[in-house]
C-alpha cells in the first residue's frame, strides 16, 4: 500500500542533531497517522507516495521541526513554590504548576526545569529540540488504512516526539 493522507505508517528511525550526535533511536516500529497530529508536516510531505521498505533521510531546520529557541518562554520563578526534591530536567505540565507563578505561563505548555538557583528556578517552555537542526533517518516498516477512531482522534496514539513527564532528571521523547 502506498502512503497517502489518512493512513497509518509504522516507522523506525534514528534522529541526530546537525553535528551527527544521536538524539533518539526507535528500533521497534511505532504507528503514526498521516493527516493528523502525529508527525511534523515536512515528514508527512516526504512520506507521501512511498511504500513499506522505503528509507528516507530528512534534514529538518528548526523552523520545519520544533521552531527556534524563544527566550520569551523562559521564566524565573521562586524555588520555594515547588515540591522537593527538585532536579534539573524535571517536567511540569502548565496546568499543574503551583499557584503564585507568572501569569504568562500557559496551562497547555510543558515546562522543563532548566536551572536551579538557591532561591529561584528557571522554567523553560521551549520544546527540548527547539533551535536544533535535525537529521532523521527513517524506514517505513508498514502502511495500513486508518481506522475511523484514529481519524476522528487525529492520532494513531503516538505524537512525534511528544515530550512526556518522566522520572526526575529527564524527559522521554516519543
Amino acid at each position: 500500500m502506498e502512503i497517502t493522507q489518512q493512513c497509518v505508517v509504522s516507522l523506525t528511525w534514528t534522529l541526530k542533531d546537525s553535528l551527527g550526535e544521536d538524539l533518539d533511536v526507535l528500533d521497534e516500529p511505532v504507528d503514526f497517522l498521516l493527516g493528523g497530529a502525529d508527525l511534523l508536516p515536512k515528514i508527512e510531505e516526504a512520506l507521501q507516495g512511498h511504500e513499506p521498505g522505503a528509507k528516507l533521510i530528512l534534514n529538518l531546520e528548526p523552523q520545519d521541526a520544533f521552531g527556534d529557541f524563544d527566550e520569551q518562554k523562559l521564566f524565573l520563578e521562586p524555588r520555594a513554590l515547588f515540591p522537593e526534591p527538585l532536579e534539573e530536567g524535571m517536567v511540569f505540565e502548565g496546568h499543574a504548576l503551583p499557584e503564585g507563578l507568572n501569569s504568562k505561563l500557559s496551562p497547555e505548555t510543558l515546562y522543563t526545569v532548566s536551572t536551579i538557583y538557591p532561591e529561584h528556578i528557571v522554567l523553560d517552555g521551549n520544546h527540548p529540540l527547539a533551535g536544533i537542526g535535525l537529521r532523521l533517518h527513517l524506514k517505513v516498516e508498514a502502511v495500513r488504512e486508518a481506522s475511523e477512531e484514529e481519524i476522528a482522534a487525529g492520532t494513531a496514539g503516538t505524537g512525534f516526539f511528544k515530550v512526556q513527564p518522566a522520572a526526575p532528571g529527564g524527559t522521554l521523547l516519543h
